[in-house]
């Protein structure tokens, strides 16, 4: 891996960041539901590259990168409860990759 794929893939990453902070619409758990992954995951992955370094970072300060402020406060203003039939379609979702994984 080059320096240049370094940089373009933190400017993918950015971007990807910049986009999930400005698409509040989209709930985590339609992106859960879509794709496998949410803001949380991409936190995890974000917090776990750290630790990978040597980087002390916690759960909390990760979630703030990805969302641009405390969590606690972006899911007050923006993630409401999930409904029933996000929580049928997750749960379908989580099903199906399971089954993929064990095939």
């Amino acid at each position: 891996m080059t320096d240049l794929d370094t940089e373009l893939e933190a400017a993918a990453f950015r971007r990807l960041v910049e986009h999930l902070r400005t698409r509040t619409d989209v709930q985590n758990i339609d992106l859960m539901i879509g794709s496998g992954f949410c803001r949380n995951c991409l936190a995890d992955w974000y917090r776990e590259a750290a630790e990978a370094r040597g980087v002390d970072l916690d759960k909390d300060a990760a979630r703030e990168r990805i969302y641009g402020e405390p969590f606690a406060q972006w899911k007050a203003k923006h993630q409401p409860e999930a409904t029933a039939e996000q929580l049928a379609a997750f749960a379908a979702a989580q099903a199906q990759a399971h089954s993929r994984r064990e095939a």
